[in-house]
């Protein structure tokens, strides 16, 4: 097998397991890994239109996060208001109970967090996440999440 399909094999079997972990801690707050995204999202770079949304998911890249906004929206989670900065707009926030679920999704992400440190614990991870980030940030993804990344660093 080659370097670069292993790297690719490596990560794909990586983003499966994790996503399944994540979703096992999700399943009894009723939120799918992605919507738990949108509304980590929301929680640390809230409010934000639509597209401004759509730039930092990485589990919805290219498209429109309009479905898993409109679910969120249904099930009381985000709310929709006219963005005070352009009317044209509508800005995206959590509700009362959206941010009350967003903490117990971080909650749900340091136990996945943990086990991931627990299992790297040894290893030099700093030169890995930076290899890996230079192969991401030629997709959209990776685009997103190094948006992310920047937002924070800017707070």
């Amino acid at each position: 097998m080659k370097a670069a399909e292993e790297l690719r094999y490596l990560i794909l079997a990586i983003q499966r397991e994790g996503n399944r972990l994540l979703a096992a801690e999700l399943r009894p707050l009723g939120v799918t890994p992605s919507q738990a995204e949108v509304l980590r999202v929301l929680r640390d770079h809230g409010p934000l239109t639509l597209s401004a949304l759509g730039g930092l998911l990485v589990c919805e890249t290219g498209n429109s996060p309009s479905r898993l906004v409109d679910r969120l929206v249904a099930q009381g989670l985000v709310q929709r208001d006219t963005d005070p900065s352009d009317r044209r707009y509508l800005a995206l926030s959590l509700t009362a109970e959206g941010r009350k679920l967003s903490q117990r999704i971080v909650a749900a992400e340091t136990v996945l967090h943990k086990a991931i440190d627990d299992l790297v614990a040894d290893q030099p991870v700093d030169q890995t996440i930076e290899t890996l980030r230079v192969l991401a940030g030629a997709f959209p993804a990776g685009e997103a999440l190094a948006r992310r990344r920047a937002a924070e660093q800017d707070t």
